[in-house]
């Protein structure tokens, strides 16, 4: 069994996969605590579930959906769980992560499609680094298609973009840089924005920039 806050369909508003039809199931707990984080992930009202739950459910809710996505709180801490339903779902599974439990990943990589994988900047989080973390993740992911995420506001720093980047170009894959929002407000500078894309592409040619879109669509 497994605790989950929310399951429903809805448009992926982050990253490459924007604007695509998805069946999200929100799983409880995390393990970081980022100051910027906007997710209610709570045990509080959520229900528990049977992966044979889970697979009927996406038989159900999931005919014109494009992926599932494995969302959070973080999805790894229920490693076991994905392992039993994860192989029969008619659907490719999109994991969103934090990318930062490597040894849960490569228990359930193989029923991987998708991985939207964050690197957390010191800078944005409050918390200490994790660039090996990070790098022992992506090692994993990168068997998989797989992209980065980078979530910062205007406390960045040049050692974090040098970082970034080089983290990206040593497995090849897309840099998602994604201001961090007040709501439906962005909140740093759209010339400000520029410039860390700006100092990204001087380093690698694979980054882009895009916010949180749903928040503009005003969907969940």
């Amino acid at each position: 069994m497994a605790k989950i806050k929310e399951i429903f369909a809805s448009i992926q508003g982050e990253g490459p996969f924007v604007g695509y039809k998805q069946l999200f199931i929100r799983f409880c707990k995390c393990n970081l605590n980022c100051k910027y984080c906007d997710t209610d992930f709570f045990a509080t009202d959520a229900k528990e579930y049977s992966p044979q739950e889970i697979s009927e459910i996406i038989k159900e809710m999931g005919e014109k959906c494009h992926s599932v996505s494995l969302t959070g709180g973080e999805p790894l801490l229920y490693k076991d769980f994905i392992k039993e339903f994860a192989p029969e779902s008619p659907l490719p599974i999109y994991l969103e992560t934090n990318g930062t439990l490597y040894c849960e990943l490569e228990e359930v990589i193989d029923y991987i499609t998708f991985v939207s994988a964050d690197i957390k900047l010191p800078s944005a989080t409050g918390m200490k680094p994790l660039w090996t973390e990070h790098d022992r993740f992506f090692e994993i992911a990168a068997k998989k298609d797989l992209f980065a995420k980078a979530v910062f506001d205007s406390h960045i720093t040049p050692k974090e973009i040098e970082s970034i980047c080089n983290l990206c170009s040593k497995y090849n894959i897309e840099l998602i840089l994604q201001p961090m929002m007040n709501g439906v407000t962005p909140v740093i500078e759209s010339d400000f924005m520029e410039k860390v894309l700006d100092s990204c592409l001087e380093i690698y040619p694979k980054v882009r920039l895009i916010p949180q879109v749903h928040k503009f669509i005003n969907v969940i």
